[in-house]
C-alpha cells in the first residue's frame, strides 16, 4: 500500500479510529503478544474491547471516571486502554517501577476510582504495595474496599493469576462474565456521545519543585500527534511496529499505539526489554519498525548473537529519550537495516511530540538535531529573561503552541499557568537552538531534570524522599555525565551533627523505597552547598564538583562533544 501523508487535523476519537480500522482491514493483525500467544485482528480487538468496556461498566466505571493501570506491556493493558476510551473514562498510567510511596501519591492525587494491575514485576510486589495502602483488600469481599486515605478508589482488578490475590480484588477474567449483565447498545451509545476534545488520558510527569503532576490529554491531542508522527515514519497498514518501550509512558502509548492506530499498523508487544528476545521477535514477526532509546539499540548491536538474526524487513521507527551517538546511528541504519529511523523531541505536556526528523533526512542531521516541528505545530526559541523570540542559531528556551498542548495539570491550576503562558505557548524548560532550515537542537535545560538512559528523573522527588532518612540534614540531587546512560544520579548530602551513613546505606535506602532507577549511583558528602548571594543553591556547581571528584571528565567530554 502506498503511503499518503496527512495534511489536516482530524476530529476522530480513539474508538472511532478503532472502528474505522475494524471495518477497513478487519482481518489484519492489530495486537500481537508472542509471550502470551495473543494475536488479535482489528475486528477481534474491537469486539473484545467492547466486552471489557461492558465489564468495567458493570463495576461502576462511568464517563469521566479515572481508571489507573499499573502493568507492563501485557495484552490486557491494550484492552483497558481502548475499553476505557469507549466509556469516556480517563486512563491514568502508572510507572511500573513505582513502589508504595509513589503509588500512594498518584492514586490519591489522581482521584482514581479503579486500579487495574499485575501481581508483580522483577521482585517489585504490587500486591504487597496496594494491600499496604488498602488493608481491607485482604479481608473484604464486598463490592467496595475504599480506605480513608484513598477515598475515591473503590475497586482493584488483578491481571493474571497469583496465589497472593486478596479476597477484595477482582480477577481480570471476571470482567467477561460481568459484561453479560450490560447491553452492547450502552457502549455504542457511549462511543457516539464522545467528543474529540474530552480528556481521555492522564500521564504523570514531575517537575523541579514538587511531586508528579497529572498531564491531561485529549483524544484530539494524542491521536493527531500519533497521526503526524506516523506520517513522519511513512507508516501504512502493512507495517508492524515492535513496542517494547513502556505503554505507561508517552513513548509507548502515543509514539507507539497512537501512531499505529491512526495508520492501521500492527502492534507487536514485549513486556520488558531483553535484547535477545527483542531480536527473536523482530525476526519471528517480521517487524518493519521498532522504537527505543539509544541504549536499547546498543544492547542489540553488542549482543553476541546479533549476527544470527535477520533484520532485512526492518525499515523505520523512533529513537528518542537521549542523544544518539553517530556510530550507533550508523550501525543501526546499516547493520539493522533501519535506514529510515527517525528522531523525536517533545515532552508529555505536548502529547508528546513537538519536532521530528523525516525518513529522508541525512544521517548527520538525524544525529545532530531533533528535526523540524510537526504539522500544525509551532515552535520558537525565546529569551528566558525577556520572553522575546531570539534569532536563528541563538540558544534560548524552546516553547511550542498548537493542538498538541495539554489541557493542563490535574488539580494544579497554578502549575498549569506557569507552564502555559496567556498566549498558549507551552514553556518546555529546555534550552536549544533553531537553524535557518527550522531544525531544532537541544543544548541544555533550564530545569534540573536528569535523563538516565531515556528515563526522566526529577531531583526534587528523590530529595523529598531522602529527607526522611534520619541522618540527613540537607540533600541536593544532580545529574552527572555517564558514558553508557548519558547521565547518572548523584546525591550531595549534608549530615546532621553527630550522624553518618555509608554510601551503600543511602543508595539502598532510596532503592528500597522508590523506583530502582531513581537510586543514586554516587553519593557526595559535603559540609555546605555552593550558593548565590541571594541564597539559591547553585546546582550547576554541584554537577561540576561531581565531575571533578568522581573523575567523570571523559564522560563529560563525550557528552559535550
Amino acid at each position: 500500500m502506498a503511503f499518503v501523508p496527512t495534511l489536516e487535523l482530524h476530529d476522530n476519537t480513539i474508538p472511532g479510529l478503532l472502528r474505522r480500522n475494524a471495518q477497513r482491514v478487519p482481518e489484519n493483525d492489530c495486537v500481537v503478544a508472542p509471550e502470551f500467544g495473543v494475536r488479535w485482528s482489528w475486528k477481534e480487538f474491537d469486539r473484545r474491547t467492547g466486552v471489557i468496556a461492558r465489564g468495567l461498566y458493570a463495576l461502576g466505571v462511568r464517563k469521566g471516571d479515572h481508571v489507573a493501570i499499573w502493568a507492563t506491556n501485557v495484552p490486557e493493558w491494550m484492552l483497558i486502554m481502548f475499553a476505557t476510551s469507549k466509556l469516556g473514562a480517563i486512563l491514568v498510567t502508572v510507572n511500573t517501577n513505582y513502589k508504595q510511596f509513589e503509588l500512594n501519591y498518584l492514586l490519591s492525587q489522581s482521584d482514581a476510582k479503579m486500579l487495574v494491575m499485575i501481581p508483580e514485576v522483577r521482585g517489585n510486589d504490587y500486591i504487597e504495595h496496594i494491600t499496604g495502602l488498602m488493608p481491607a483488600l485482604l479481608t473484604d469481599a464486598s463490592d467496595s474496599v475504599a480506605e480513608a486515605k484513598l477515598p475515591f478508589l473503590k475497586r482493584v482488578v488483578l491481571i493474571g493469576e497469583s496465589p497472593k490475590k486478596p479476597r477484595g480484588m477482582y480477577a481480570f477474567d471476571e470482567l467477561y462474565a460481568l459484561a453479560e449483565t450490560v447491553p452492547e447498545a450502552l457502549v455504542e451509545e457511549s462511543i457516539a456521545g464522545l467528543s474529540t476534545h474530552e480528556v481521555i488520558n492522564m500521564q504523570y510527569t514531575s517537575g523541579t519543585t514538587g511531586f508528579p503532576k497529572g498531564v491531561m490529554l485529549t483524544h484530539h491531542n494524542i491521536t493527531n500527534n500519533g497521526q503526524f508522527m506516523g506520517d513522519c515514519m511513512k507508516l501504512t497498514e502493512e507495517d508492524r511496529l515492535l513496542i517494547v518501550v513502556p505503554l505507561f509512558h508517552c513513548f509507548g502509548c502515543v509514539l507507539g499505539v497512537m501512531s499505529c492506530l491512526t495508520h492501521a499498523s500492527s502492534m507487536v508487544l514485549m513486556t520488558r526489554y531483553n535484547p535477545r528476545q527483542e531480536m527473536e521477535i523482530i525476526q519471528q514477526e517480521r517487524c518493519t519498525a521498532v522504537h527505543g532509546v539509544p541504549t536499547m539499540f546498543i544492547g542489540m548491536l553488542e549482543h553476541p548473537d546479533f549476527d544470527q538474526f535477520d533484520f532485512s524487513h526492518l525499515r523505520t521507527g523512533i529513537m528518542a529519550g537521549s542523544p544518539c551517538p553517530i556510530k550507533t546511528m550508523r550501525d543501526v541504519t546499516g547493520k539493522m537495516h533501519l535506514s529510515e529511523l527517525t528522531i523525536t523531541y517533545g515532552q508529555t505536556e505536548c502529547s508528546p511530540g513537538m519536532t521530528m526528523s523525516r525518513t529522508d533526512d541525512p544521517l548527520e542531521l538525524r544525529v545532530s538535531t531533533v528535526g523540524k516541528v510537526l504539522p500544525h505545530t509551532q515552535g520558537k526559541i525565546i529569551s528566558p529573561e525577556t520572553g522575546l523570540e531570539l534569532p536563528r542559531g541563538t540558544p534560548g528556551e524552546i516553547v511550542t503552541r498548537g493542538y498538541h498542548v495539554m489541557k493542563g495539570y490535574y488539580k494544579m491550576p497554578e502549575a498549569t499557568r506557569a507552564a502555559i503562558d496567556p498566549d498558549g505557548w507551552l514553556h518546555t524548560g529546555d534550552i536549544g537552538t533553531m537553524d535557518e532550515d527550522g531544525n531544532f537542537r537541544i543544548t541544555g535545560r533550564l530545569k534540573d531534570m536528569i535523563i538516565r538512559g531515556g528515563e526522566n528523573i526529577y531531583p526534587r522527588e528523590i530529595e523529598e524522599f531522602m529527607y526522611t532518612h534520619p541522618a540527613i540534614r540537607d540533600v541536593q540531587v544532580v545529574g552527572v555525565p555517564d558514558e553508557k546512560y548519558g547521565e547518572e544520579v548523584c546525591a550531595c548530602v549534608i549530615f546532621k551533627d553527630g550522624c553518618a551513613a555509608t554510601d551503600e546505606e543511602l543508595i539502598e535506602f532510596v532503592r528500597s523505597g522508590m523506583s530502582r532507577y531513581k537510586a543514586p549511583r554516587y553519593i557526595m558528602v559535603l559540609q555546605e552547598f555552593p550558593m548565590t548571594a541571594s541564597g539559591k543553591i547553585q546546582k550547576y556547581k554541584l554537577r561540576e564538583m561531581g565531575v571533578e571528584k568522581l573523575n567523570l571528565q571523559a564522560a563529560a567530554n563525550i557528552e559535550t562533544a
